[in-house]
């Protein structure tokens, strides 16, 4: 094997580590860009509107996606140049950080459509009571002129 060649192989390795490096790094990324857990359970409101907007608030993913996204070119990077000797708990991790993120955002999604909504409840519900409010004031003003 002449000097080139396990050079090459020498260089190929530091890439292939280098790579996967890249991949682990952006995945920690990712999973800090998460929104903390506790900002999506813990709530300070003093009405349902208000706890809704935070909630909306809280399920930001923020650059996750973005880290998400280089983990993933690395990771392909990688695999197309048969970089990796075991790449299986990269692709496990990559799976499972793009499953919670699409969680967060069909969250904040599911949040802001009800977070439209409740104001449109709550005007429909306090017209529904006014008008059985004003049926029974009908109703009495009626009975008092019998």
């Amino acid at each position: 094997m002449s000097q080139t060649t396990l050079d090459d192989d020498e260089l190929f390795g530091e890439a292939a580590s280098e790579m996967r490096e890249d991949v682990e790094s952006s995945l920690a990324a990712a999973r800090e860009s998460l929104p903390d857990a506790d900002d999506v359970w813990e709530t300070e409101a003093e009405n349902t509107l208000g706890v809704l907007n935070g909630l909306k608030s809280a399920l930001d993913v923020g650059e996750a996606e973005e880290h998400l996204r280089d983990a993933k070119k690395w990771y392909t990077m990688g695999e197309r140049a048969d970089a990796f000797d075991d790449a299986a708990d990269l692709e496990e991790e990559i799976e499972t950080v793009e499953g919670i993120v699409a969680d967060v955002e069909s969250a904040a999604e599911q949040v802001g459509e009800l977070t439209a909504t409740i104001p449109e409840l709550r005007g429909a519900l306090e017209d529904a009571h006014a008008d059985v409010e004003e049926s029974a004031d009908d109703a009495e003003a009626s009975e008092d002129e019998a």
